[in-house]
């Protein structure tokens, strides 16, 4: 190839170039254009083409367009790679396609399907003409930018709207929430939680290096159980207990259990519970003598979250941790679900894990105004 244009450096654009091949923390690209320069230099080396390149490993072409560049445009033209200029992108969804997506994906799935799916949801966009043609990873790409996930459903707790009852309730529960504590008038949470004893049918096979633990789909059932869990939050305790049961009897006998060994020594227990049937003083007087069970109730104080607002009982809590570190396997026995239930509540108590309720009533009369009556 003649050689047609020229390098004559300067010494201040000599001595960058050795700067640059010397301290070697460009890039690639960079320092072989710098070594390019330098070895074309009219008053150093002066190498051909061919030289140059044989000698930096690289086509006789890019030596060519190296000194090209600094000759047409200087010595930053030259050292950087050129860039090519990208075509205006045009999107295959723009601005009015996209919400007429989310909203066919936040309707009502078509008749035979449970839900939306992202091939669907092209097919549906092609036939009502909003667009030629569009592949599911498009709409997945759109639909993830905005957040929805119509492959999802959540089983939600959804409180009526302008009930006075479940603002009631839930005003008195987030007051007791933030009295001081007190240790001689504990705020005790409660819940309850029923659960299927399984067992496996064949040995599962463990994890390994190869492949994850697998177990068999097929189980033997052998009955259920029923958690009851009380917790303080200020005090960072719980207890949890497991019956056969959920009956009147069975929680009055674990209020009794509470008051008399857990809390013998306080006048008065402040117990924040659900309002099912069960959790009644009446549930007292139905198991024990009226004077024994007189005597329990005036220690005991129920207070009772609103229906469809279990989220404001601390116990849920305890229960979801519970599931999630200990019960989220199949446990086949009553033995074994004790043992299991018992060392989980030795660990989680002595580790102190207390719950710090930030939620309050005048949070809750701003960002849950929709549940306050109208006037």
């Amino acid at each position: 190839m003649k050689q047609r244009y020229f390098v004559n450096l300067t010494d201040e654009e000599r001595k960058e170039l050795k700067y640059i091949v010397k301290k070697g923390k460009n890039s690639s690209s960079r320092i072989k254009h710098a070594q390019i320069l330098l070895n074309s230099d009219l008053s150093g080396p002066n190498k051909t083409d061919q030289e140059i390149a044989q000698y930096i490993n690289c086509h006789p072409q890019t030596v060519f367009n190296t000194r090209k560049r600094f000759c047409e445009h200087g010595l930053d033209y030259a050292l950087n790679r050129k860039q090519r200029e990208k075509p205006p992108h045009q999107p295959i969804i723009d601005g009015e396609k996209e919400a007429q997506l989310i909203a066919i994906a936040c309707s009502k799935p078509p008749e035979g399907h449970s839900r939306w799916t992202f091939k669907l949801l092209s097919e549906k966009m092609v036939e009502l003409e909003i667009i030629e043609s569009v592949s599911p990873k498009t709409i997945e790409r759109v639909l993830k930018k905005n957040e929805l996930k119509p492959h999802l459903k959540k089983c939600w707790v959804i409180p009526p709207k302008h009930n006075a009852e479940f603002v009631a309730h839930m005003e008195d529960v987030l007051e007791i929430y933030h009295l001081p504590y007190n240790p001689e008038i504990p705020v005790i949470c409660m819940d309850e939680k029923p659960i299927q004893l399984i067992s496996d049918v064949r040995e599962p096979i463990p994890l390994s290096p190869s492949h994850p633990e697998c177990f068999d789909y097929e189980y033997q059932r052998n009955g259920t159980a029923n958690i009851f869990i009380f917790t303080e939050p200020l005090r960072g305790w719980r207890k949890a207990l497991v019956k056969e049961r959920k009956t009147k009897q069975d929680w009055a006998e674990e209020i009794r259990s509470l008051l008399t060994e857990d809390y013998p020594d306080v006048p008065k227990i402040i117990l924040i519970c659900d309002n099912l049937n069960t959790h009644t003083i009446g549930a007292l007087y139905a198991t024990f003598s009226p004077s024994e069970a007189l005597k329990l109730s005036k220690r005991l104080e129920i207070h009772h979250t609103p229906k469809h607002g279990s989220w404001l009982n601390i116990a849920e809590i305890e229960l979801s941790a519970i599931t999630i570190q200990c019960l989220n396997r199949r446990i086949g026995s009553l033995k074994e679900l004790k043992r299991e239930i018992k060392v989980w509540q030795h660990k989680r108590n002595t580790n102190q894990k207390s719950v710090n309720w930030q939620f309050k009533t005048d949070d809750a009369r701003i960002k849950l105004h929709h549940l306050y009556p109208q006037f």
